[in-house]
């Protein structure tokens, strides 16, 4: 890698491009694996230099992290015009796309929440609340009573969500489609802990206009709120 011409640049400019530079290394390598003699050639400073920026090793991954996680988010925005099916929908579309483009930036990420440092696990734990934040908000639009049981379900989804992108992305074991059908059903079956009524509306909301299945319209639209209570 040839190093960059060495440009002036205010403090607030060079620390912006040093993150930068870190997260799109990221598409790459590891977190771990972002070295600080590789950012500083890169940029065309001095190793020295860059610890003028950040406080140590562990500051600047902190803030590639911190960057990495906000690009995330913007980039895996669902369309809230969008019918609550569809939004849904292209989140998750957004999300798997960002995953195949990025897995070891993604992975890294998770990893780093993992590792046992409370700061990675800071940074993680708000991408998480800011993902289930927007289902959470979309279905409050369309009518769902939120209680606390019900936003604990949809926390658990965002990380079932997460773990079987992780999973699908090294194996392939299904098709794109089957996997974004798997993970837009098991929403409202994550949530069969709220209240009965809560439970109808929002299988109801979900399997209807374009049905969980695939929007068969010869389908009957009130076949998703049916929930049995036999047992």
């Amino acid at each position: 890698m040839t190093a960059s011409k060495r440009v002036r640049l205010s403090p607030e400019a060079r620390r912006a491009q040093l993150i930068e530079l870190g997260v799109d290394m990221l598409a790459t390598r590891r977190l771990d694996e972002l070295s600080v003699e590789l950012i500083a050639h890169s940029a065309g400073i001095s190793r020295g230099l860059l610890f003028h920026y950040f406080a140590s090793k562990q500051d600047f991954h902190l803030e590639v992290a911190r960057a990495a996680a906000a690009d995330m988010i913007r980039r895996t925005e669902p369309d809230h015009t969008l019918p609550p099916v569809e939004a849904l929908r292209s989140g998750l579309n957004a999300f798997v796309d960002y995953v195949e483009q990025n897995p070891d930036n993604y992975k890294s990420l998770v990893r780093g929440a993992a590792s046992g440092d409370d700061e990675m696990r800071a940074i993680f734990d708000r991408t998480r609340t800011t993902m289930a934040q927007r289902i959470i908000d979309d279905l409050t639009v369309v009518g769902m009573q939120m209680n606390e049981r019900t936003m604990l379900a949809i926390h658990g989804w965002v990380a079932f969500v997460e773990e079987c992108v992780i999973r699908w992305i090294d194996a392939r074991s299904l098709s794109r489609a089957e996997l974004l059908e798997m993970l837009t059903k098991s929403l409202p079956a994550l949530t069969l802990s709220a209240a009965d009524e809560d439970v109808a509306t929002l299988v109801s909301i979900l399997a209807s206009e374009t049905a969980l299945g695939g929007g068969d319209p010869d389908a009957d639209p009130n076949a998703g709120a049916r929930v049995d209570r036999t047992s």
